[in-house]
This record gives C-alpha cells, sequence and structure tokens, in this order.
C-alpha cells in the first residue's frame, strides 16, 4: 500500500516521486536543522542525499506541507526531492555539499572569496526560483521564509538551490518557529495582515543587501526578532551602500517598500538581474 504520506501528494506528471523504504538509507551524520526537523546526509542508492526527519507530532504537519509543495515543483534553482518514508517519516532530497549562502557570507575563518558577479549570480539564480513558485498554477506558491540559511549552494558553490518549504500555512505555527527569520521577513507578515507573493519579493530585497555588503542584516540593532520587527514596521532598513551601481540600488529599494503594491513583481526582479548582469558583462 501507498504511504500515507504519498497519498497527500498529487505528484504532476513526470516528477519521479518514490515510496522510499527506510533500510535501504544509510545514514551518516546530522548536518543541520531546517525550519523544522533535522537534517543528515545519507547516502540512498549510491548518491549523497540529505534527509529529513521530524522531531515531535507537532511537526508533522509542517512535513506534510513541505512534502506537498515540492513533490508540485521542478526547478533547477529548487532543492529536488526523491521520495519520502512513512516509518520513520522523512523528506529524502537532494544533498547540497557546499553549505548554506548564510555559512558561506558569514562564515568566519577563512572567509571565502567571491566577486560581484558571484553576488548577482545567486540573486537571480534565487530569484528564477521563486519567480517559478510565483508562476505556479492554480495559484502561486510562495515561501514565505527566504533567507539565507535556507539557500543552498552546489557545484562549488555556483549553482545556488532553495530549500525548507515547511513554513506551516497556519501563520501563528510559522510565526512561532520563525523566530530567527525576522530580518528578512515582510511586515506585512508579521503585522499579521493579509500577505501575498509580494513577501517573498521583500525577503529577496534583503537578501541582495546581505550579499553584497556580507554583512548580517539589522546586525546593529541587536536583541529579539520583536526589536527587528519593530524598527522595519516604522520604516528602517538596511544602510544603502556606497557607490553601488543606481539600477540595482533601485531594485533592492523597491523590493522592500512597505507596500507590497509598489514592489516589483518576481518575474520583473528576474528580468532585470538578467539584464543587468548582460549589461555587466559587456561592460568590463
Amino acid at each position: 500500500s501507498r504511504s500515507a504520506a504519498a497519498v497527500m501528494v498529487e505528484t504532476p506528471a513526470g516528477c519521479l516521486f518514490e515510496d522510499i523504504q527506510y533500510e535501504d538509507i544509510q545514514v551518516e551524520a546530522a548536518v543541520g536543522r531546517g525550519t523544522f526537523g533535522v537534517v543528515f546526509k545519507a547516502v540512498w542508492k549510491g548518491k549523497d542525499v540529505a534527509i529529513k526527519t521530524i522531531e515531535s507530532e507537532n511537526e508533522r504537519n509542517a512535513f506534510l506541507v513541505e512534502l506537498r509543495q515540492l513533490s508540485r515543483v521542478n526547478h533547477p534553482n529548487i532543492v529536488k526531492l526523491y521520495g519520502s518514508c512513512d516509518n520513520p517519516v522523512c523528506l529524502v532530497m537532494e544533498y547540497a555539499e557546499c553549505g548554506s549562502l548564510y555559512n558561506l557570507l558569514h562564515s568566519a575563518d577563512p572567509q571565502p572569496h567571491y566577486t560581484a558577479s558571484h553576488a548577482m549570480s545567486w540573486c537571480l539564480q534565487c530569484a528564477q526560483g521563486v519567480a517559478y513558485l510565483h508562476s505556479m498554477k492554480p495559484k502561486a506558491l510562495i515561501h514565505r521564509d527566504l533567507k539565507p540559511p535556507n539557500l543552498l549552494l552546489v557545484a562549488r558553490g555556483t549553482v545556488l538551490k532553495i530549500c525548507d518549504f515547511g513554513t506551516a500555512c497556519d501563520i501563528q505555527t510559522y510565526m512561532t518557529n520563525n523566530k530567527g527569520s525576522a530580518a528578512w521577513m515582510a511586515p506585512e507578515v508579521f503585522e499579521g495582515s493579509n500577505y501575498s507573493e509580494k513577501c517573498d519579493v521583500f525577503s529577496w530585497g534583503i537578501i541582495l543587501w546581505e550579499v553584497i555588503t556580507r554583512k548580517k542584516p539589522f546586525d546593529e540593532i541587536g536583541g529579539s526578532a520583536f526589536c527587528i520587527m519593530w524598527a522595519v514596521h516604522r520604516g528602517t532598513r538596511p544602510p544603502l551602500i556606497k557607490d553601488l551601481p543606481e539600477p540595482i540600488e533601485s531594485l533592492m529599494t523597491r523590493c522592500w517598500d512597505k507596500e507590497p503594491s509598489q514592489r516589483p513583481s518576481m518575474e520583473e526582479v528576474k528580468n532585470t538581474m538578467s539584464h543587468l548582469m548582460k549589461w555587466k558583462c559587456c561592460h568590463r
């Protein structure tokens, strides 16, 4: 019989998604945590994979959300789901050998070097993945928790993959679990207003600033998530970047506009970034 998890998923044609037997997986080591669950590196069918397990019954809902969302998507900038196990409950996903963008940006010692082209490429790839999510039918898939810890790197750090789709649809659970997301969170989300896919555009603008400056957003505010939310609610944004080309600055500040309707769509962000990267290549 198919697992309860698999039954919940209507996989689109062409997506190969398997019921996986846990005994076929060799678990190696814990490598991190998601919004929910613990992530382990493992080997399945001879390839490195990441498996995400749940620690409590409360996390089951988030697990099913992530399973349902990831099984619908197929994009080079979104982490690939191979399948799920029923007992114990876990997701089996693509393994990102280079870790998260957050660790690359802020790892203490020695700090990996990267160029402006790398920075632009990561932000463009993130925009491509999110634009794809927003174009899903019958309705846009909103990520809600875009931030560098949820952006994974593969292929020696050149390819970016979005992960962590377990952000529960009910906002209460989301706010409780995501204290660590305040710096990237759109004001309408933590204010409890109605929000749309434009909340991801806000987060993207903050990520762009972070990748260019290599600083943690709102670090100077310190203190709790509440302090950051209060500052953002009152209009505080990261400081503008000296000598940043005007088209990039303009895109960034439009993305973090307080009014969601004033922010560009992710499709526009993607197209603008593509254009800017081509322009940059021609004007070295």
